[in-house]
């Protein structure tokens, strides 16, 4: 297991709280990821972590890729 001061560090670089970081990960461990809303949830939850604005479309379009399994090895490459 991690200890805090591995989750302070990341915090303090990535200004994302330790309660974030395990929820994404165990949404990722017992979620399916060829559900949409459990891809949904996920993708919302790197937007606000990254403070990147990802907008309905381009959601979706994440999605489709990901369940259809079209998910390039360089994720740049997915747009």
């Amino acid at each position: 297991m991690l200890d805090d001061g591995f989750f302070k560090k990341v915090e303090k670089k990535t200004k994302v709280d330790k309660n974030t970081i395990i929820s994404l990960a165990e949404k990722l461990q017992k979620g399916n990821m060829k559900d949409k809303n459990t891809l949904s949830e996920v993708i919302d939850t790197l937007s606000k972590m990254t403070g990147k604005t990802v907008n309905k479309d381009l959601k979706e379009k994440i999605i489709n890729k990901v369940i259809s399994d079209d998910v390039p090895n360089n994720v740049d490459k997915l747009f």
